[in-house]
């Protein structure tokens, strides 16, 4: 939206336009990451992988090893409680 040049902006609304705009880039940026993310997917999927598992295995990787292995252990003897192992 265009404002006119001739009305003077007060400083709090240059602000809050600065940061409008910053947001308007930073959700540009991250459409077009998610854009490259699922074409990898796709990828990946093309040559047989699955794409629930190749997400599930970055989530994985970002945790801390002692954490995942706490999860595991948890979710093991939940498992184990319902009979589903």
């Amino acid at each position: 939206m265009a404002y006119p040049d001739n009305e003077p902006e007060n400083p709090a609304a240059s602000q809050l336009r600065a940061f409008v705009e910053r947001l308007e880039r930073l959700y540009e940026e991250s459409r077009t990451i998610m854009d490259d993310v699922k074409d990898v997917l796709g990828e990946a999927h093309s040559v047989g992988f699955d794409k629930k598992a190749l997400k599930r295995l970055v989530a994985l990787r970002r945790k801390d090893p002692q954490q995942r292995i706490e999860e595991e252990a948890i979710l093991q003897t939940h498992m184990a409680a319902l009979g589903m192992e």
